[in-house]
């Protein structure tokens, strides 16, 4: 049984919790977020409300789910314990930095938590290795340590294809739907013909987005005719160069 706070109480860190509720441990979880925090202590009895300072001392695990401004405010009032774990899911606050406002706790790491986290299945870079994150995510999640801070920052960024993406696939769920009648299952449709793809994928590893493209490149066939006209009209451009834009921001080479 571990104790788990989580200083912040967003959509990700509701996702943490649903994840790890359940299985003996002790959560509580900040009252910043009253209505999420309030939504959580309601549907699971293993999960408790109290002010930050309380969560810090109540903890041994420690979940830091704030945006960096209100972190670089609010977590020099904390009073962390050198014993401590401290694992942060806050991009734009780097390692450096969490080891001032979290001294003198000094096991910190960063990770990238998704919301699919809280059915698991998800992946979860992380930077430094975390033992504490594989104790609670191991059994359920892909942990994926990267070498470096910078090589996390670029997950970072990979993260962010997720919403161009679906706002191409929710367009073209909504295409299927302007000729069939039906939004359901149009949506669905789109969602479980990306999920087949999508797990052949993670259930056989070797296997790659070339090997997938391959099998969708039959010379005249929808799938290539569609494929060259977005390459023509500058979508594959358009996203890198939307990457590329993001590199300053999370410290990555030019």
């Amino acid at each position: 049984m571990e104790r788990i706070g989580f200083i912040g109480t967003g959509e990700i860190a509701a996702a943490m919790v649903t994840g790890l509720t359940g299985r003996g441990h002790q959560i509580t979880v900040s009252d910043r977020n009253a209505a999420i925090a309030a939504a959580l202590a309601a549907q699971f009895t293993d999960v408790a409300i109290a002010p930050n300072e309380q969560v810090v001392a109540d903890s041994d695990i420690i979940f830091l789910c704030l945006l960096a401004d209100v972190a670089r405010d609010v977590l020099p009032d904390l009073a962390f314990r050198a014993d401590q774990r401290v694992i942060s899911v806050m991009v734009d606050v780097p390692l450096a930095d969490l080891k001032l406002l979290c001294a003198p706790a000094t096991e910190i790491s960063i990770i990238i938590p998704l919301p699919s986290i809280a059915v698991g299945g998800s992946a979860l870079p992380v930077f430094p290795d975390s033992a504490a994150l594989r104790t609670l995510f191991g059994d359920t999640d892909l942990i994926l340590p990267t070498g470096a801070e910078a090589a996390l920052n670029a997950h970072f960024a990979a993260t962010a294809l997720a919403s161009p993406i679906l706002d191409q696939m929710r367009a073209g769920a909504a295409w299927l739907a302007a000729q069939t009648g039906d939004e359901t299952a149009s949506e669905q449709y789109v969602a479980t013909v990306f999920a087949g793809f999508l797990r052949s994928m993670t259930e056989n590893p070797e296997t790659s987005f070339t090997d997938l493209l391959d099998s969708l490149a039959t010379e005249g066939g929808l799938n290539a005719t569609l494929r060259a006209h977005m390459r023509k009209a500058g979508a594959i451009d358009a996203l890198t160069d939307g990457l590329e834009a993001l590199k300053p921001r999370l410290g990555l080479a030019e």
